[in-house]
């Protein structure tokens, strides 16, 4: 089996990601620093029928990253025996860890949030991409996905912190692009607008619930978790001379970042 590694895969877009790739045929190494939730997270896709491991991982953490790097390599070796045969290949890197924190106006807005956001989305990518790079190079048909959003190229107003960092994340995914031009990585950047998780909205407002459901009050079938993953999966899973630049993804109900239709449209598929 092909080896995938989804960083941030113990919630939301991660973990539905995890799920939809051990589905397509990947090995999964889940990572991310909630142990107990990679657990879980395990024992769903091996009861599935899926292939599964955890690698709890800090990726604001260069030791973190490192022990993760030499995790995925010792798993492309020991399948790699059991099989009789070479290495089990490195193919996929989902790049998927990240959040936001806060809505705050520039002119108040916190720097210990804007830090976080900045450690996260773009410099946790890059020690990851750092990390696994020779793994996906040497499997001579990798792909990295780089989820990011449509504020990595739209602003709003109280989002300056974090459209910042996915803005430099989607810098990083073009610089990367033309960096490896010429080798055998693929470079994927899938950019989700209004996506309804478990998490996202409510890590933002620091746990206040109402505060994170009124973000998609009366707005009808935002996207989900499994939304995203079916996007991923599909850009994955192309043949490998294609290769999906950008991926802009959005529910019917947004038109734009500033644009969101209120209330039903329309007859719901059956």
């Amino acid at each position: 089996m092909p080896i995938a590694i989804v960083t941030g895969a113990s919630s939301g877009i991660g973990a539905a990601s995890a799920r939809r790739l051990a589905a397509e045929g990947f090995t999964v190494v889940l990572a991310a620093r909630r142990a107990d939730r990679l657990a879980e997270l395990v024992t769903q896709i091996t009861e599935a029928g899926g292939s599964a491991v955890a690698v709890p991982c800090d990726v604001t953490s260069d030791e973190s990253v490192a022990e993760l790097a030499t995790a995925v390599a010792d798993l492309a070796e020991s399948a790699g025996r059991e099989e009789g045969g070479p290495d089990e290949r490195v193919t996929l890197l989902v790049n998927n860890a990240g959040g936001a924190l806060g809505l705050d106006p520039v002119e108040h807005g916190s720097v210990d949030d804007w830090r976080w956001m900045h450690e996260v989305n773009v410099l946790g990518t890059l020690r990851v991409t750092k990390a696994l790079l020779p793994l996906l190079e040497a499997s001579e048909a990798g792909t990295i996905v780089m989820l990011s959003s449509t504020a990595g190229f739209i602003v709003y107003e109280g989002g300056g912190g974090y459209s910042a960092a996915k803005h430099a994340m989607t810098a990083m995914t073009g610089t990367l692009r033309l960096e490896l031009a010429g080798r055998p990585v693929r470079v994927i950047e899938v950019d989700p607008g209004m996506v309804r998780t478990d998490e996202f909205a409510t890590n933002r407002f620091r746990g206040d619930t109402e505060r994170a459901a009124a973000v998609y009050a009366g707005v009808e079938m935002p996207l989900t978790a499994d939304d995203i993953a079916d996007c991923v999966a599909w850009c994955a899973t192309r043949p490998q001379h294609v290769n999906i630049d950008r991926l802009v993804v959005r529910p019917l109900a947004q038109a734009a970042q500033h644009k969101v239709a209120k209330g039903r449209i329309g007859r719901q598929a059956d």
